[in-house]
């Protein structure tokens, strides 16, 4: 068994008005130090294979074909066991 941990966010080069938002509420509440917040997703999978490889071949075409919109989003993975 192999755990894959991905980890999806926003481009850089595109707006996130949800981390704007959660920014403002920051500051509001007296959080004035944030500088910026960025909103992404966290995603555990668990691959039933012990081939390292083949598990991290498989997390990339999930996540190029469903987990991550790649033309607004970028992601990163890890692999455990």
């Amino acid at each position: 068994m192999i755990k894959a941990t991905v980890y999806v966010t926003i481009k850089q080069s595109v707006l996130d008005p949800q981390g704007v938002a959660v920014q403002g509420a920051l500051h509001s509440m007296g959080f004035g130090e944030v500088d910026s917040v960025r909103i992404g997703k966290y995603m555990e999978l668990n691959l039933d294979t012990t081939d390292r490889e083949s598990a991290e071949k498989r997390v990339i075409e999930m996540c190029e074909k469903l987990l991550a919109n790649t033309v607004i989003e970028d992601y990163r993975y890890e692999l455990e066991g």
